[in-house]
């Protein structure tokens, strides 16, 4: 199982902070987010600015790394031992 965790107004939208997901081994990073999307419609509009572009303020980190400035991106294989955190930018004063 491959745990996902959810922050700011994402959590709000999946319903709990952390969701388990049951997937392949060996899925790239991009794969893992629309599957997400197919278990939680919803979040399409948080996450992309269009079609499979994500907004510049969603960030899916990886074992602490953000996708977007690891090696392949969002074309990352990931296992089901790897930590993901999706969340948006959040401001406060």
């Amino acid at each position: 199982m491959l745990r996902i965790n959810f922050y700011a107004t994402l959590r709000d939208v999946v319903g709990q902070k952390t969701i388990e997901f049951k997937l392949p081994d060996s899925l790239t990073v991009g794969q893992l987010i629309e599957e997400v999307i197919t278990r939680f419609p919803a979040l399409r509009d948080k996450l992309f600015k269009e079609e499979k572009v994500l907004y510049g303020h969603v960030h899916v980190f990886v074992n602490g790394r953000d996708a977007r400035f690891l090696p392949d991106t969002y074309d990352t294989v990931i296992s089901l031992d790897d930590r993901i955190d999706i969340f948006p930018a959040v401001g406060g004063g």
